[in-house]
């Protein structure tokens, strides 16, 4: 008979969220993992299979929680408001002295290794993901006249990416809320009319 686990795996995963995104998926140790978590190894292995499998439990859990904002962003009532909600978003998280600064999407993979080519990947992959739900929905806007014919959704979407990420490194390096809100409104200038 097994015995129950000694921790909580939720609050695990919590723990194991904010390490990834203050260091990155490959500044972060097993040792730092079982430390944080306060578990062995074994026990690691056990809830969550491997480093690479609570990296990914954890970035599933900061696109449903501190990242919520970005996909509800979508749901503004006109494409310039969703480009505008998400980059303030990334502008208004440097502010925000209780979190990591930036994007765990970005940062997680900037510093990969070759041996974590999979957990780069896997970052990719749920980036393209919103970049394209972000085309999808400038399609629409343009199907309904909110954006000129001539506008390129996926090329419009890649812009707005681009900002965003953009924003999440600055914030990584020091920029101010402040700072980062006169580069969205600049950004915004660019907006098609």
């Amino acid at each position: 008979m097994s015995r129950p686990r000694e921790f909580d795996v939720e609050l695990a995963i919590d723990a194991a969220l904010r390490l990834f995104w203050q260091k990155g998926y490959d500044g972060v140790s097993l040792t730092d993992l079982t430390e944080a978590l306060g578990i062995n190894r074994p026990s690691l292995y056990a809830a969550f299979g491997s480093k690479e499998g609570l990296f990914l439990r954890a970035v599933d859990r900061y696109i449903a929680g501190p990242a919520a904002p970005v996909a509800a962003a979508m749901n503004a009532s006109t494409a310039r408001e969703v480009a505008t909600k998400m980059m303030r978003f990334y502008a208004d998280v440097a502010a925000q002295p209780d979190r990591p600064k930036g994007c765990l999407l970005v940062q997680g993979a900037l510093v990969c290794g070759d041996d974590s080519e999979s957990v780069k990947q896997a970052l990719a992959d749920r980036r393209l993901s919103a970049e394209a739900a972000l085309a999808t929905r400038f399609e629409r806007a343009r199907r309904d006249g909110d954006l000129s014919k001539d506008v390129r959704p996926a090329d419009l979407a890649r812009y707005v990416w681009t900002v965003c990420d953009g924003l999440a490194v600055q914030a990584t390096g020091g920029a101010t809320r402040e700072q980062l809100r006169r580069a969205v409104d600049i950004a915004m200038r660019a907006w098609p009319t």
